[in-house]
């Protein structure tokens, strides 16, 4: 099973519409429970390029 990577820091950033805790989508989480351990997964995976964008 793919844990969350949340981290209870939960900031929406305006600009990208990215968490700045977990770097997930409001749509992301909103459906991380129901999301199969593919699609988390894929997730997961896309999570280091999106807090190197934004570093």
């Amino acid at each position: 099973m793919t844990l969350s990577p949340c981290i209870k820091v939960c900031v929406i950033d305006p600009a990208s519409g990215l968490c700045t805790g977990c770097w997930r989508t409001l749509d992301e989480i909103a459906a991380w429970a129901t999301l199969s351990p593919q699609a988390r997964q894929r997730i997961m995976a896309d999570l280091p390029a999106r807090r190197q964008q934004k570093a």
